[in-house]
């Protein structure tokens, strides 16, 4: 069965509530639909520690949270928008993953390659197209193959103060686009597992 792994990027830590956990929740509800077993980690709960390196050893909790980032076909970046760009945790996330541009498997290939990127932005400032083309530039660097349409995103209108959620329904333009997004990556990761990219050596 394929599945998800979201990593939501707040910088709030559990029990508060977050919205880039309710969106990134939706978009693992409409994977659901298409088929994906989906699971959520909240990053600021562990002790990521800076560097770019795969584990930074003396209690650094990412080696596991990467466990389950291999062990998935798609992953899903949620994030807050901040100061118009992703939050420190989502760079903290990419920086941690820029490991993997190195590691590679049997045949040669990034250790990512075959799996697909996702993202979901949540603000009540501008900011979402560019930290999409951001957090999808840096994945694909990494190896992960971005699907087309696969993210969704929701800001509040312009000097607004709102959170998302906050909100009593679902804008549908934000259903419409997260529907989207996880039907779009939900077949490519199929595709992918059917048919893997050839061996680079």
């Amino acid at each position: 069965m394929t599945s998800a792994l979201a990593i939501n990027c707040t910088l709030k830590p559990s029990p508060a509530p977050s919205s880039s956990e309710v969106i990134a929740r939706q978009v693992l509800d409409a994977l659901s639909v298409q088929g994906v077993d989906g699971t959520m980690v909240r990053a600021v709960d562990h002790d990521i520690r800076p560097g770019v390196e795969r584990d930074m050893g003396d209690g650094d909790q990412w080696p596991q949270i990467f466990d389950r980032v291999r062990n998935a076909d798609i992953l899903l970046l949620a994030t807050p928008t901040w100061l118009g760009h992703m939050s420190s945790v989502a760079q903290r996330v990419l920086e941690r993953l820029d490991a993997e541009i190195s590691a590679t498997d049997d045949q040669g290939r990034p250790g990512m390659l075959g799996k697909v990127a996702m993202c979901a932005v949540v603000g009540n400032e501008d900011g979402a197209h560019k930290i999409i083309a951001d957090v999808f530039g840096a994945l694909n660097d990494i190896g992960f193959t971005v699907p087309g349409q696969g993210s969704t995103y929701w800001n509040d209108e312009a000097m607004g103060g709102r959170d998302y959620k906050d909100l009593d329904t679902i804008p549908s333009a934000v259903a419409d686009a997260t529907n989207a997004a996880a039907r779009n990556a939900a077949h490519l990761a199929e595709l992918l597992t059917r048919s893997e990219f050839p061996a680079y050596s």
